[in-house]
């Protein structure tokens, strides 16, 4: 059977108050001279929030060539908040063309016109929006009493001895969904949470983390480094230690105060590279013909399977990606060691591998092995007379409540994490935390829809996309959603294709620099065996009724021309349901949309410059951005609720049990997503890679991508 791929990104927001509630709130709201701004966010994150003295003047409409997302505001003056009845008229016929989208949702297309009032660029909104920046908060003597107490009568398993460092070891895949008990590996919203409780938590001294090699994207990498830089405030040491230095590890590592290494640590600091395999000569050889159709010059799966080397405008597209992270990589770096960019791309470029090449030029602290750490660490907090340093690790750590810190408010936030490639239904066998499963997270958004205590929703996407039909369903849910509450949607290593369908329906989207997103393209695929059966002796008789009935079930001949001519046409339906869908919910023209769709994939940077994204951050900015929409003071507290927290099933217990005694995890989870392959039309990103040098050959790239377009086709 063909199937469709809505072209995703490698593996690498919404707010249109144009509906007349919205627009009459966000007016009211700008004109009040009463209006303060707030002193700090959940968990203290101060805002950036100008004062009513201050606003800034409200920006023009761009020109088509620079693509924007805009949205109408009535004129701030006395009597703007009141609308005609015309105007509404007006509104509720520009909201008809949805395609489905409740009319009282705030991703309602602006449809602006001569009595629309002031013109706003949505992409000017991201100075006005809450930065979520970190800032300490002194407890006052009260609150303090009821921490301690807590703590006193705290459970067995929260109760952490005075003087402990807390201890986190970062290696392989983090994954950006809670785990289940039962489950292996890190959790990136684990991991952040232990270094805010960590800051404020007066049992811990300090963190000792160590850091070997990482397979996560640099979305991850930056809300790492982001929490690190947080924690450092408190005043607590952070001292890290990497065995196996490369440009991720260097990356998180250098924003600690001390980094020590091994004297034999294996250091390779030689650049990034991005890679694309091509298996058009294999097909070839074997007497497969691929029948690719692209729309959209940017479309390189189908490339992939066809071609035999890289088109111009992937070259384009791939280039502009792997300058945007080298260049932040070298900016980040350079800041943090008081350098320009040119000494730290010099010193790169010499080769480095040496350790005592790194001591001598500042990059490192010093060379200790992890016990000498460690003593050094026992010294420093007065333990020497200890046999052990008193530490706590990741997992004893992570059952501590922030309720117990006092890091918790009141009013409810939902948290709905949409993690991995999108299906619309469950495999007995899958693993819960291996995908998207749309029937499952919608009847999620609907609990949450019909649940009055959240006063806001954050949908944290972690996804290259997945079935297309999965996907649509989902954005209706989400633009329903959005329509009876705030929804922010903070994107982390990727949100494309399937992933940005999903996003696109919020009411604001948050993305890291480096999260790679947009992708909004698609590709249809089908394979002509003919001269495979030929060869091996294989032969296939069809008998069929209706003219296009062997469609997809002929594969023992190449598509007659009135068959190509309709697989073209069903391609470019798609595609253009994909693109006027995307252009409504970021309320921008068609065009406009044309020029940053066609499957190219963006740094969140770039996608926040073209209207795709509103702001750059990471999860603490969407949450001060969801108190911002909800009203809700930004010094004050708020409660997280994980919607998204899964269970564990018995694959997955037999999976923990595998990997603790026998070391079988990743066989166990490999079999059973290999026996759940993906069917029916796909809203995929591309297998692009983007590798540092000394892991760019580690795995074979022909076996990786044959087995990714089997799940994909």
């Amino acid at each position: 059977m063909s199937k469709i791929l809505l072209l995703k990104p490698p593996h690498g927001q919404l707010h249109a108050l144009n509906h007349s509630a919205s627009r009459r709130n966000l007016s009211a709201f700008l004109a009040s001279s009463s209006f303060k701004p707030p002193l700090s966010p959940l968990l203290h994150f101060s805002p950036s929030l100008p004062s009513s003295s201050s606003r800034p003047p409200p920006l023009r409409r761009s020109s088509l060539s620079s693509p924007r997302r805009i949205f109408p505001v009535r004129a701030l003056e006395s009597s703007s908040t009141a609308r005609t009845n015309n105007e509404d008229k007006e509104e509720s016929k520009a909201g008809g063309e949805d395609d489905g989208a409740p009319p009282s949702s705030p991703s309602t297309a602006a449809a602006s016109g001569p009595g629309d009032g002031v013109l706003v660029e949505k992409a000017g909104l991201d100075g006005v929006l809450p930065t979520g920046e970190f800032e300490m908060e002194e407890f006052g003597w009260w609150k303090s009493f009821v921490v301690k107490l807590r703590m006193l009568f705290a459970f067995p398993w929260e109760r952490v001895k005075k003087g402990s460092v807390l201890t986190m070891k970062l290696r392989g895949q983090i994954s950006d969904q809670l785990k289940s008990r039962f489950a292996s590996g890190l959790s990136l919203p684990k991991i952040c949470e232990n270094f805010i409780k960590a800051a404020y938590d007066p049992r811990i001294s300090g963190i000792y983390l160590q850091i070997e090699p990482l397979s996560c994207g640099w979305g991850k990498l930056d809300e790492i480094r982001r929490h690190i830089l947080d924690f450092k405030k408190s005043g607590k040491f952070i001292v890290s230690y990497v065995p196996i230095c490369g440009e991720k590890e260097y990356y998180l590592a250098c924003a600690c105060g001390e980094l020590y290494v091994p004297p034999g640590a294996y250091v390779a600091l030689f650049g990034l590279v991005v890679q694309s395999s091509f298996l058009g000569g294999v097909l070839e050889k074997v007497g497969i013909e691929p029948h690719i159709q692209r729309i959209g010059k940017y479309k390189s799966a189908g490339d992939q399977l066809s071609r035999k080397s890289m088109s111009k405008e992937v070259c384009e597209m791939l280039t502009s990606l792997l300058d945007s992270i080298y260049g932040n990589w070298l900016d980040t770096i350079s800041s943090t060691q008081g350098k320009t960019r040119e000494e730290i791309e010099e010193f790169i470029n010499t080769g480095v591998y040496q350790v005592e090449k790194l001591k001598e030029e500042g990059w490192i602290t010093n060379t200790m092995y992890d016990d000498e750490v460690m003593s050094m660490l026992k010294e420093r907090l007065g333990q020497k007379d200890k046999k052990n340093l008193l530490s706590v690790d990741y997992s004893k750590y992570s059952r501590v409540r922030k309720w117990t810190l006092g890091l918790e408010g009141k009013e409810q936030f939902a948290i709905i994490r949409a993690s991995g490639s999108i299906s619309r239904t469950r495999s007995p066998l899958s693993i819960p935390s291996s995908g998207i499963v749309g029937e499952q997270l919608i009847e999620k958004i609907r609990t949450v829809r019909d649940t009055k205590r959240y006063k806001a929703v954050i949908l944290r996407i972690d996804s290259p996309g997945g079935d297309a039909l999965a996907s649509d369903l989902m954005w209706r849910e989400i633009k329903l959603l959005a329509a009876s509450k705030p929804v922010i949607v903070s994107m982390s290593d990727v949100a494309a294709s399937g992933g940005y369908y999903m996003a696109m329906a919020a009411e604001t989207i948050v993305a890291e620099n480096l999260t790679l997103t947009g992708s909004i393209g698609v590709v249809t695929g089908k394979f002509s065996l003919n001269k495979l059966y030929e060869r091996i002796g294989f032969n296939k008789e069809i008998i069929s009724r209706g003219r296009f009935a062997e469609l997809n079930a002929a594969d023992q001949r190449p598509l007659r021309p009135d068959e190509a001519e309709l697989f073209a046409k069903s391609a470019q339906n798609i595609y253009r349901q994909f693109r006027d869908k995307a252009a409504f919910s970021r309320s921008m023209s068609v065009d406009q949309m044309e020029e940053v769709a066609q499957g190219r994939v963006w740094s969140g940077k770039d996608a926040a410059s073209r209207g795709l994204v509103d702001a750059i951050g990471g999860f603490s900015r969407a949450v001060a951005i969801a108190k911002h929409r909800a009203n809700i003071l930004q010094d004050s507290q708020v409660k997280l609720v994980e919607v998204s927290r899964p269970s564990p099933s018995l694959p997955e217990i037999l999976s923990g049990i595998g990997n603790s005694l026998f070391g079988l995890d990743q066989t166990v989870k490999g079999v059973l997503q290999d026996l759940t392959s993906a069917n029916g039309v796909q809203a995929r990103m591309d297998g692009i890679l983007f590798e540092s040098l000394e892991n760019a050959l580690d795995d074979n790239a022909i076996f990786r991508l044959i087995k990714e377009y089997q799940s994909s086709f």
